[in-house]
Order: C-alpha cells, then sequence, then structure tokens
C-alpha cells in the first residue's frame, strides 16, 4: 500500500511518518492490488486531525478522528478503516464477484445487519445556486439538499459539515 501523506498547520516527524506507513501497511493484507491510502494530518483548534481515504476499485473508506494524541488518532482511524472493510465484506463480494482484486479471506466476520430503507421521498429538482440551495437546507431544517445547478445543469447536493461550514457535492459527467 502506498501512503500519500499531506500535512496542514503541521510538521510530521520522520518516526510519525514511520508509524504511519506502518500501521496503514497492515491494511494492505485486503488488497491483491496496489492501492492508495491518502492521509491529511492537521491542526485544528489546538487539536490534531487525522483523515484517512483509501480507494479500492470504486469503493471508498474513510475515516477521521481529532485528537490531542496523534499516535492514539491513527490507530483509531486505522481500526476504523479495518472495521468498515468487515461490515461491508458481504456488499464487496457481491460487487467484485470472481474478482481477485480484493483478498476476503483475511477480513474478519462480523455480524450481517440487514440495511433498511424505511423511507422513500420524490421531489423536483428546481434550478438553483449552491447558496440558495444550502438557504432551501435551512429552511427545511436538514443536513443535506440535493438540488439541480442552474450553472452546470448538473445535479449538486450541499450539506452541513461537522464543524458547521457547508459543503458542496457536484456529479461529472
Amino acid at each position: 500500500m502506498k501512503v500519500v501523506l499531506t500535512s496542514k498547520n503541521l510538521s510530521a516527524s520522520d518516526h510519525l511518518r514511520d508509524t504511519i506507513e506502518s500501521k496503514f501497511s497492515k491494511l494492505s493484507k485486503y488488497f491483491s492490488n496496489d492501492i492508495d491510502a491518502n492521509v491529511t494530518l492537521s491542526m485544528e483548534k489546538g487539536r490534531q486531525k487525522i483523515e484517512a481515504t483509501i480507494w479500492a476499485n470504486g469503493t471508498i473508506f474513510r475515516a477521521e478522528d481529532t485528537t490531542n494524541d496523534i499516535y492514539s488518532g491513527i490507530d483509531k482511524v486505522v481500526d476504523k478503516l479495518s472495521s468498515q472493510m468487515s461490515k461491508f465484506k458481504s456488499k464487496l463480494i457481491k460487487k467484485h464477484k470472481d474478482s481477485k482484486t480484493i483478498l476476503f479471506d483475511d477480513l474478519p466476520e462480523e455480524a450481517e445487519e440487514e440495511l433498511r430503507i424505511v423511507k422513500t421521498k420524490q421531489f423536483d429538482l428546481l434550478p438553483m445556486s449552491a447558496e440558495e440551495a444550502v438557504l432551501q437546507m435551512e429552511l427545511l431544517q436538514h443536513d443535506f439538499f440535493v438540488f439541480m445547478d442552474m450553472d452546470t445543469e448538473q445535479i449538486g447536493v450541499v450539506y452541513r459539515r461537522k464543524d458547521g461550514d457547508y459543503g458542496l457535492l457536484q456529479t461529472k459527467n
């Protein structure tokens, strides 16, 4: 596994880099191909934040942790990623049936949780700007809002982030 490390407002020592490489290399046993793990370390309000994303054949594993001790945060992020891989084991097996890109033998068994859709809504996609979509989301008191971007004519989603700011997801052609 190739680990791409990015630091923001924080200097990563050689020992820290080696620790991250070592911890994330343990996750590579789940994949037969070389994959990339993007790890971002940052300092926010006096606390250290670790974010990790792994792309594996169209499946995205992501975890983050904010802590005072960066080494324990790294352990938590690796544990979260490992748990995600276990939780979605059956989903990945179905998606990658007869594929040798993911090694499922090494994934620990976890009790299967049945995913249920309990409510369905239909609505019209109205053309609007991202700012208008945020206002609409706030009026509805939701955490996200799906809209048609009037500039790009693509579907977009605005959402409220944990830090109180907003994010925008845009589709690609």
